[in-house]
């Protein structure tokens, strides 16, 4: 398996690429439970992203990702925010990635699976933008294309 499969399909590993010996960059995409985290000095996710991108990966996240961080920002977080969320690239829903998010909604519901639309969407655009996903929600992304990055 070469190193870039490996690292696509990095979802269903239980350790990351890198400590299988692999080296690649990637585009990890970060979701709000991921960003709170870091906000909020949970988990050793600041530390986790510093390596991160120290070791060459690129962070992004979701326009949908950043309403809900402001839909939750504590009083006194404000500027913290600002500073993390400016130094993301994000990424915005254009109408392809809309009609995926509603496909892939709408196949789990017919599989009995609940996808709430803003986890399809951030799914969707994860999957388009050929992004890993960095969630502590695991259980809300059962999608087999989506790539998941294996937080400890």
């Amino acid at each position: 398996m070469g190193a870039e499969v490996a690292c696509r399909e990095r979802t269903r590993y239980p350790t990351a690429p890198e400590a299988q010996g692999l080296n690649c960059e990637m585009n990890l995409l970060l979701d709000t439970s991921v960003l709170i985290d870091t906000l909020r000095s949970r988990n050793r996710r600041k530390e986790l992203l510093a390596r991160l991108v120290e070791e060459g990966h690129r962070l992004t996240t979701t326009a949908l990702n950043i309403a809900e961080i402001y839909a939750g920002i504590r009083s006194g977080e404000e500027t913290r925010t600002s500073l993390l969320l400016d130094s993301l690239d994000c990424y915005a829903l254009d109408c392809e990635t809309g009609k995926q998010a509603g496909l892939l909604k709408n196949v789990w519901a017919r599989k009995g699976k609940t996808v709430s639309l803003p986890d399809a969407i951030v799914a969707a655009i994860a999957i388009e933008r050929g992004c890993t996903l960095m969630t502590d929600n695991r259980k809300d992304f059962p999608m087999p294309e989506l790539s998941l990055y294996p937080l400890p």
